[in-house]
């Protein structure tokens, strides 16, 4: 195998590798915005889930109906 074989066939490899590593890249940022929207989401879900069980504990203070 010729130096400029070697050269050449190393070459296409680093631009394979670099494809490679970029669209690994794209991945991960997008991996990572999902990420934060689903973080987001459950605190939201955690709030909505604190205000129920708020709203709940009162209820459950109260008298029963007449009809117990």
């Amino acid at each position: 195998m010729s130096l400029e074989s070697r050269i050449m066939e190393l070459e296409s490899r680093l631009a394979f590798q670099d494809d490679t590593i970029q669209a690994l890249s794209d991945e991960l940022v997008e991996q990572n915005k999902r990420i934060e929207r689903m973080q987001l989401q459950l605190k939201v879900l955690a709030r909505r889930q604190e205000d129920l069980s708020g709203q709940a504990g009162i209820a459950e203070d109260e008298a029963p109906p007449p009809h117990y």
